[in-house]
C-alpha cells in the first residue's frame, strides 16, 4: 500500500525511476511487477502480506474487496492472485492509478476496478457491499475515525465482512464500534496491523 490523503502515506521517495513489487502466492505467484517510485508510495512488505493473507485464508476465495487507499496495489493485487471475484481500488495520485490501470491488463484481470479520487469522497457515494475491506490510510492525518464512520453510514459492509487497518503503532489499542471485534493483531516495526470482523 502507499500513502497522500487518498492515496498512501509519505516515504523517502524522489518521485523519479521505479520499484519492484513481487507477488507472494496464488496464480501469479513470483511476479514481479515495476511501479512508479512516487513519494508516498509504500507497498505493504512482504512478511506482513503474508501474515494477512494468512488470516484471509479461509475468507478470500470469491470475495469481493475493497482497497481504499491502493497506492503500488500490492495487497489488492494479490488479493486476487488468490482468488477474489473482484477488487475496487481507490487511489488519488494519477501516476498511481494509471500503473495500476496498465498492470490489471498486464495480468488480464477482469476482477480489477481501479477509481481515481479521494478515499473518503468516494464513502460518499453510492454504496454497495464489500466482503473484504484493506484500510490503510496516511499516517497521522487522523483519518481512521472518519474511514471507519464512512463504511458504517451506509451499505459498504457485508454481513460478517472483514476490515484489515494498518496504522501507526502509537495509535495504540483501537476503538471499535459496538459488534466489532478484533480477530488479529500485530506490529511489525512502526506499524500495527489488525483484522476486524464486523456484523
Amino acid at each position: 500500500m502507499a500513502r497522500g490523503a487518498a492515496g498512501k502515506r509519505s516515504t523517502a521517495g524522489s518521485g523519479g525511476g521505479s520499484r519492484i513489487l513481487r507477488i507472494i502466492a496464488g496464480k501469479w505467484r513470483g511476479r514481479k511487477l515495476q511501479f512508479p517510485d512516487l513519494e508516498g508510495i509504500r507497498p505493504t512488505p512482504d512478511r506482513v502480506r503474508e501474515t494477512l493473507f494468512n488470516w484471509l485464508a479461509p475468507h478470500i476465495h470469491e470475495a469481493r474487496c475493497l482497497d481504499l487507499f491502493a497506492g503500488s496495489g500490492a495487497v489488492g493485487l494479490e488479493a486476487l492472485s488468490r482468488g477474489a471475484r473482484e477488487v475496487v481500488m481507490v487511489e488519488r495520485e494519477a501516476r498511481a492509478v494509471s500503473y495500476l490501470r496498465d498492470t490489471g491488463r498486464l495480468l488480464g484481470s477482469e476482477g480489477l476496478t481501479v477509481n481515481q479520487g479521494d478515499a473518503l469522497r468516494y464513502l460518499q457515494g453510492p454504496a454497495t457491499p464489500f466482503d473484504i475491506v484493506f484500510l490503510d490510510p496516511p499516517f497521522r492525518q487522523n483519518l481512521l475515525v472518519t474511514c471507519l464512520q464512512g463504511l458504517m453510514a451506509d451499505n459498504w459492509l457485508s454481513a460478517g465482512a472483514l476490515i484489515y487497518i494498518e496504522v501507526e503503532k502509537e495509535l495504540g489499542e483501537l476503538e471499535l464500534p459496538g459488534g466489532w471485534e478484533l480477530l488479529k493483531h500485530k506490529i511489525s516495526g512502526q506499524v500495527a496491523y489488525h483484522l476486524i470482523q464486523t456484523p
